[in-house]
């Protein structure tokens, strides 16, 4: 598989989950547009906008597939309106198939199980996306949002190419193992929302004036108890980005990529001026010192708030600060 470049574009935000979503339209043109850009990862799944993300990703592509590594998720789906995890191998045969038709392609380069499904081991599900494997549909396997003995499960099963767990300053979950786990066995660690939810942004964000579907609105950091601990953070935040010389995003993200070549991350947008400041990150030379005294700024100890809330930490894996407290 082609290696993962150290920047791509989530595209989840264009079809759902922050604020209301431009049009397919508006969607379109701003993939065609990263594609100019120069992003040559696209990551997009079964889950988002319940297939019209893919469908989406799949008009950007035409004539143009050749130019980018990418991947797509099964195993969670949109079934009659509800999120449902599911990764038996028939449900996952049947995902891959789907996401290749919405798609428009032969051929997806990494394909991740999005969620562990806890009602089945997680050997049978990437057993199921071996076969994918070896019937050329798909290039490699990803998982996402697991912990080091699921990781450790599935290698015996097959080859991972890559984890996708969110990491950045403020959620540090990789870092109970998970970094250090990919490193030793040659997987790629793939950062999503690297720019913490936006937070990091440093943009003027306000939790009152999220859109009501915002699944911001459900997270415990955006919330009156922990929010004002957490917005204290910025000016100190900004102020260290301005000596940087980058915006607080391209600081958040070179964080990120500092934390071993093996890292790479997937910041979401649905405007290109974001987009290419994004990209930029990617070649910045940001001192040691400031990339030191930014984990020392914004980490698990000076954010307030679990990352999930109950009913979204039971469909995950991955390692938690509070399990290891």
């Amino acid at each position: 598989m082609t290696t993962l470049p150290r920047i791509g574009l989530g595209c989840m935000s264009l079809s759902h989950a922050y604020g209301v979503p431009p049009t397919p339209e508006e969607g379109l043109a701003m993939l065609r547009s990263a594609l100019d850009a120069g992003v040559t990862h696209l990551d997009t799944a079964t889950l988002y906008g319940a297939g019209r993300n893919e469908e989406l990703v799949g008009r950007a592509l035409a004539g143009r597939r050749d130019d980018v590594v990418l991947a797509s998720k099964g195993g969670m789906a949109s079934v009659d309106g509800v999120k449902t995890i599911d990764g038996r191998p028939e449900t996952l045969r049947g995902q891959v198939d789907d996401s290749l038709r919405r798609l428009g392609v032969e051929h997806i380069d990494l394909y991740y199980l999005h969620r562990w499904d806890k009602s089945v081991p997680i050997g049978e599900s990437v057993g199921a996306l071996a076969e994918m494997v070896a019937a050329g549909k798909i290039g490699a396997i990803g998982l996402s949002e697991v912990s080091v003995a699921r990781l450790r499960e599935a290698l015996e099963v097959a080859p991972i190419a890559a984890v996708q767990n969110e990491y950045s300053l403020w959620s540090r979950n990789a870092e109970l193992g998970m970094l250090d786990a990919t490193r030793e066995a040659g997987v790629a660690l793939v950062a999503f929302s690297p720019i913490a939810r936006g937070f990091l942004a440093a943009d003027g964000l306000s939790p009152d004036a999220l859109a009501e579907k915002d699944i911001r609105r459900a997270m415990p950091r955006f919330q009156p108890e922990h929010w004002p601990t957490n917005a204290a953070l910025l000016p100190d935040w900004v102020a260290l980005a301005d000596e940087a010389g980058c915006t607080p995003a391209q600081l958040a993200l070179a964080w990120v990529l500092s934390r071993g070549p093996h890292v790479t991350a997937i910041p979401g947008t649905t405007k290109l001026e974001h987009l290419r400041e994004n990209l930029a990150a990617a070649d910045l030379v940001v001192d040691a010192a400031v990339l030191e005294r930014a984990g020392e700024l914004v980490n698990q100890s000076t954010v307030s708030g679990p990352r999930y809330n109950a009913g979204q930490s039971v469909e995950v894996d991955a390692e938690t600060f509070e399990e290891a407290s």
